[in-house]
């Protein structure tokens, strides 16, 4: 009996180490540098709450710039890191060795040098002296033995290969070969300035999403990831496959709050695979559905591992632009994995779980839940437009006048939520068998989700920076971490009102605690990545790199992706999500803009960063390494390699939607108003659909090899109408460049112009690029060449600038003096592309008429038999 209890208590162990080693550190010490270690920790949390915090500008205290906070940041990473992290598999984990310690200090020193040495670096620019570069070779060496430790070697490997190749240029083969950096110069680029290490990622990691991971996890020890669990079984787990789509759910909410998708596996992995296991689902694929679900978590805003805060700074638009671009495709592709889910129980006719919820008729759930819908949009639109009225006239007390309101629904959610049952915390090793019901589930936790709303709030309707926003949402999360117990107690009747102030305090130190163990890797990585963003910088490899991707992929764009692809999927393979996006962005993403440019396809910024960061968490499904299917495979007892590939399979959907994003951007929200993008949601969302059933081989009922191709067909269709109108009817007729003014007047205003041009780039390489011209206001054609700030001389045939007006439209589209004008093309009335779906549809009504006749048959031939 006691050695059933130790085999099954195994994998928890396994996976606590799984995670803790990936994700937080895998070194419990005991004693003094055990708190030390927590100390440490739950001091970094204070420090970022501090800094994000209007506090020190009230108290005049306190107040750090930029760079100074970025220092401060990665000295606390640094610290950790090695406090956290074992050097070795056979390293002790309950101690922390001497040389440990050494190194901690050392690595915090170095970090801190250019807060410390701030006036006297300031006073020097570009002027090291031998102790910068000292401390700055040092540094950059504790770094990358740091990034081994938590990272593994792989990101330690690839930045020291760019800093051999930033040192030894003039020695590198053919055009890979560059003048070369002195050790004064690189050390001064990469430590002492914000170009390398000190760059934009770990500014990014010191602002924004240090509190966000804070956020996600004080969310988590306040009991939220297991309400959401709860929930999302109670609604769903009665259905096929219930168990499976239940998996779904909980991990698109908690991917709301998470950025790991080990963690995330291994958090609802826990619960939900033994239930697909129990319905029917081989271990295989309850594993790989988990992991299909927890990896895409990643994908979904507001946190996004960390990558969304990046594609502020690198894309430069705001981070709500941003949510609204990724939105859309993250939950197409959720939806989807449902679906995959639906088609897996069809094809093997399973069962769900028994539910605990009292028969009510159809008509009834429909009825309740758009009354619901209702009354939450009723809500939304009250609280927005009620707001709106308000705010002018509260003026400053609007903030205390809004808390108040806020607390009052606080407690009114608890009063609510007390009425009903708690939420028993489940033993994972414990068997499930019947669900919790879902009304008295889902109002004991209802105060969970005020938080989330505080952060959207702040960020999509005050328009607060990401960090202030975080921080607003983090100080109510504390206070409901404090609060939650002692009201719940007094509404229950319970007189332990200490006992429920101590431990809500023990889980607000908890939170703080697992927060900043949390971003040890995420502020190594940024850090450490910053030195390929540096060298890329400070030896133009990326130039190199795309006269390199060019030949190779022989000026097609489509290939251009493929290697992309590749390169994200290989690298992954070792890189964090976050580390691995920085590193393919650097290189690839400027070389796809300009390589499509030239190809005549204009594709905007952020969708192909949203097309790195896909392919960089495809990499965490991927075997041989695929991490997170190893811990789902630690969960489910089966096999981590076909764990991985069935994953994979999964997750076709998830590697299809870059390629079409960067084809149809309108998937992407850009340029798209509200009703066209209601439009474009339901039709995409049927698109994908239609894609998983043709991928899963099953529909109505198995598919036959030419239906596969059929629906892959309509939904490419449905996807890109454009695709098929172009072949029919050319969508640009071709206008003589002497008459670009004429042409920009005979179309309309609002629309585009494609003009290819051909001259130097800054280098003063030969370059010939399409660019988007759009048509200005204007009633004649003299009027809107002005407004577009560019005059045109015409002589012997060619077309020339002439003149670009400094700051103007047409500066900053990229014309210079002296470019050729090759080409004007002009946009023509014709059919819209959306009437191609019109065919795609036909031939999807022909794949279900075949489909149904067929279903028809199976229970006659049955009865026959």
């Amino acid at each position: 009996m006691t050695d059933e209890k130790t085999n099954s208590r195994q994998p928890e162990v396994d996976l606590e180490d799984m995670v803790s080693s990936s994700d937080s550190g895998a070194r419990k010490p005991l004693g003094t540098p055990g708190k030390l270690l927590v100390g440490v920790a739950a001091a970094w949390s204070l420090f970022q709450l501090w800094i994000a915090s209007p506090l020190p500008y009230i108290v005049r205290f306190g107040v750090f710039n930029a760079t100074e906070a970025r220092s401060i940041h990665l000295a606390f990473a640094t610290f950790l890191a090695f406090m956290a992290y074992p050097a070795l598999k056979r390293s002790p984990r309950d101690r922390i060795p001497l040389q440990d310690w050494v190194l901690a200090s050392i690595g915090a020193f170095c970090a801190l040098y250019i807060f410390i040495f701030y006036n006297e670096l300031s006073q020097r620019p570009g002027a090291p002296i031998l102790q910068d570069v000292v401390v700055g070779v040092v540094g950059i060496l504790v770094l990358l033995e740091a990034t081994r430790r938590a990272l593994g070697p792989p990101l330690m490997v690839v930045a020291s290969l760019f800093i051999v190749y930033t040192l030894f240029g003039p020695y590198m083969p053919g055009i890979l070969a560059h003048r070369g950096v002195s050790l004064y110069g690189l050390i001064n680029h990469q430590w002492l300035t914000t170009q390398g290490v000190f760059g934009i990622a770990l500014g990014v990691s010191t602002s924004f999403v240090f509190l966000f991971v804070l956020f996600g996890a004080l969310l988590d020890k306040a009991g939220a990831g297991n309400y959401f669990i709860k929930v999302a079984f109670s609604l769903l787990g009665h259905y096929k496959g219930g168990p499976a789509k239940a998996a779904v759910v909980a991990s698109g909410m908690t991917g709301l709050i998470s950025g790991s998708s080990i963690a995330n596996t291994v958090t609802t992995g826990t619960f939900t695979i033994p239930m697909m296991k129990r319905v029917g689902f081989s271990a295989e694929k309850a594993g790989a559905v988990e992991v299909s679900s927890s990896v895409n978590g990643q994908i979904m805003p507001p946190v996004m591992g960390a990558a969304a805060f990046l594609m502020v700074e690198y894309v430069g638009i705001s981070y709500v632009e941003v949510i609204k671009h990724a939105f859309l495709p993250a939950l197409i592709s959720y939806i989807a994995l449902i679906y995959i889910v639906h088609l897996e129980a069809l094809k093997a006719d399973l069962k769900g779980l028994p539910s605990s919820n009292p028969p009510r008729p159809l008509l009834n759930k429909a009825i309740g839940f758009l009354t619901g819908l209702l009354l939450l949009m009723a809500l939304s639109f009250a609280v927005y437009y009620g707001l709106g009225w308000l705010k002018p006239l509260l003026g400053d007390a609007t903030p205390w006048v809004v808390a108040v309101a806020l607390a009052i629904v606080y407690v009114g959610l608890l009063k609510l939520g007390s009425y009903y049952p708690e939420l028993e915390l489940d033993d994972p090793t414990s068997q499930v068998v019947t669900l919790p019901q879902t009304r008295p589930t889902v109002m004991v936790g209802l105060h969970y989700i005020l938080p989330v709303v505080v952060l959207v709030w702040c960020l999509m309707v005050e328009r607060l920076s990401p960090g202030l926003s975080a921080f607003w949402a983090t100080v109510f999360m504390i206070f409901i971490m404090l609060t939650q117990r002692p009201i719940i107690a007094i509404f229950r009747g319970r007189g332990r009102l200490a006992a429920d102030l101590k431990e809500g305090c023990l889980d607000l130190w908890n939170g703080l605690v697992t927060g900043a163990r949390n971003m040890i890797g995420i502020g190594i990585a940024t850090a450490t990545a910053g030195i390929v963003v540096g060298a890329v910088s400070q030896t133009g490899v990326g130039l190199v790199l795309a006269d390199v991707v060019e030949v190779l992929a022989m000026g097609n764009l489509m290939l251009i992706l493929l290697f992309t692809a590749l390169l994200s999927l290989i690298l992954g393979m070792g890189l964090p999500t976050t580390a691995n996006y920085i590193v393919v962005s650097a290189l690839m993403a400027p070389v796809i803009v300009l390589l499509g440019q030239q190809n005549g396809l204009i594709v905007p910024l952020i969708a192909v960063h949203l097309f790195v960061f896909y392919f960089g968490i495809m990499a965490d499904v991927t075997p041989p390494v695929g991490l997170a299917s190893f811990a789902a495979a630690a969960v489910s007892g089966g096999d981590p390699l076909r764990t991985g590939f069935q994953a994979f399979y999964y997750s076709l959907r998830t590697a299809a939607l870059p390629f079409l994003f960067i084809f149809n951007t309108d998937l992407l929200l850009i340029e798209v108003g509200w009703l066209q993008g209601v439009v474009v949601f339901i039709i995409a969302t049927i698109a994908m659909l239609i894609f998983a059933a043709g991928t899963q081989g099953y529909f109505l009922v198995r598919n036959r090899w030419y239906e596969s191709i059929l629906l892959l067909l309509v939904a490419f269709t449905l996807f890109r109408p454009g695709f098929w109108m172009d072949r029919i009817h050319d969508p640009y007729e071709s206008v003589p460049p002497e008459q670009f003014a004429q042409a920009l007047a005979d179309v309309d205003h609002g629309s585009q112009l494609r003009v290819q041009i051909s001259g130097e780039d800054k280098f003063g390489a030969p370059l010939t690029t399409y660019v988007l011209v759009p048509v200005p206001r204007g009633d004649t054609p003299e009027e809107r060449m002005e407004r577009l700030g560019m005059e045109l001389w015409t002589e012997d045939g060619r077309t020339t600038v002439d003149f670009v007006e400094f700051g103007g439209t047409a500066a900053d589209l990229g014309f210079d003096f002296d470019q050729e004008i090759v080409e004007v093309l002009a946009p023509v009335d014709r059919w819209a592309k959306e009437w191609m779906w019109v065919p795609g549809f036909l031939v999807f009504g022909l794949v279900v008429l075949m489909q149904r006749r067929r279903r028809l048959k199976q229970p006659s031939t049955a009865s026959a038999a």
